[in-house]
């Protein structure tokens, strides 16, 4: 017999402009052009960084970058883009909570809350459009082939979204049923949603007043893919009655077969890990064995590729010198040890992430004359 579980109907969600917010987009953001702040001690790996990103480029190489949510609540999100616009990233990727931040701000120019004081009150992730925006826009993103990141990215892009109808979904799904087509169970779940909530057909109009700081949204214009992995339960949007578990992790897995696909093309390539202690590490090693599998079938393999690792953690041990062992702490710092098992060249940095986008893309700007 099954466990009990929770009844998500009793969940009581309240309308995100009653939160109190602890950041405001306009107090926080970086302007890229403004002059950044020196770090002497990471001059030679930002400069080393930024010339293989113009190799990587040159090339058609992937140039990827996976951050943490700090980033975007940092106010960096103007420097990812700008990257982005310059052709000086091909793929993004980040965690549930990076996308969450990014639509928050985007929409209602405020995001992140106060953690102690709202899991007292039972009112921690309960806001009403944080998790039906983006739980519907991955649903209805789904049905078109989307993953995750570009579902959410087109959303705020369009201020909004097409809700199909009742007999439109039927169809479909009948349709797949008699040609056996395995891509119907987005449409199934999408029709549940729309039946459960009531939700008219036609546009959906939602607007987001500072899209213009939003990466996802960057991303759509700029067709870079923007990747998101996630973890069943680990975000606000699953206290809410639209989670679908079923429709999240099938987004997601789009998701990381594209990132795969970009890591398949890393050869001569570059790939940044800024900010993202867990998930980065975790991704990349599964997706590179991954590549490196198919890639191996033709007597390929991904090589020659160079890994900038941003965090804040003080490495104490001389990676030069092969693993520590699992008596030091240094052991067990995912962002690390599993970038220094992925072969390829390896730096790392300890800084703060805003001061790193800003030097490399001052850098870069150097380098290519670029305004």
């Amino acid at each position: 017999m099954p466990y009990p579980q929770i009844n998500t109907d009793q969940l009581k969600v309240y309308p995100l402009t009653q939160r109190k917010s602890k950041s405001k987009i306009h107090d926080i953001v970086i302007d890229p052009e403004s002059k950044p702040q020196p770090v002497p001690a990471c001059e030679p790996i930002i400069t080393e960084t930024a010339k293989r990103i113009l190799k990587a480029k040159e090339s058609g190489a992937s140039i990827m970058l996976a951050y943490g949510a700090h980033l975007v609540k940092n106010g960096a999100a103007p420097l990812m883009i700008k990257l982005m616009e310059k052709g000086w990233l091909t793929h993004v990727a980040t965690q549930g909570a990076g996308t969450i931040h990014d639509w928050e701000f985007s929409y209602l120019g405020r995001s992140e809350e106060d953690v102690r004081a709202n899991v007292a009150t039972g009112t921690f992730g309960t806001w009403e459009e944080t998790g039906k925006y983006i739980n519907l826009a991955v649903q209805i993103g789904a049905t078109k082939g989307m993953g995750y990141g570009e579902s959410l990215g087109a959303f705020i892009h369009n201020d909004g979204m097409n809700v199909p109808t009742v007999d439109e979904l039927k169809t479909t799904i009948l349709n797949g049923l008699e040609q056996e087509k395995p891509d119907i169970t987005a449409h199934v779940e999408l029709l549940e949603t729309i039946k459960k909530f009531n939700i008219p057909p036609g546009p959906l109009a939602i607007t987001h007043k500072y899209k213009e700081f939003s990466i996802l949204r960057n991303a759509f214009q700029y067709k870079v893919a923007a990747t998101i992995h996630p973890g069943i339960g680990y975000d606000i949007i699953y206290n809410n009655p639209y989670a679908n578990g079923a429709a999240l992790g099938r987004g997601s897995h789009t998701d990381f077969k594209i990132f795969v696909k970009a890591v398949s093309n890393l050869t001569n390539g570059v790939f940044m890990s800024v900010g993202s202690a867990i998930m980065a590490p975790q991704v990349f090693e599964k997706a590179l064995s991954y590549a490196n599998n198919i890639l191996l079938q033709s007597d390929q393999i991904v090589k020659n590729h160079y890994i900038l690792v941003d965090d804040l953690q003080e490495s104490v041990w001389d990676w030069t010198k092969g693993e520590p062992p699992k008596t030091s702490p240094d052991y067990y710092l995912r962002f690390l040890k599993s970038f220094n098992r992925m072969g390829g060249e390896i730096r790392y940095i300890s800084a703060d992430n805003r001061t790193l986008l800003h030097n490399l893309y001052w850098k870069l700007k150097e380098m290519t004359g670029v305004n």
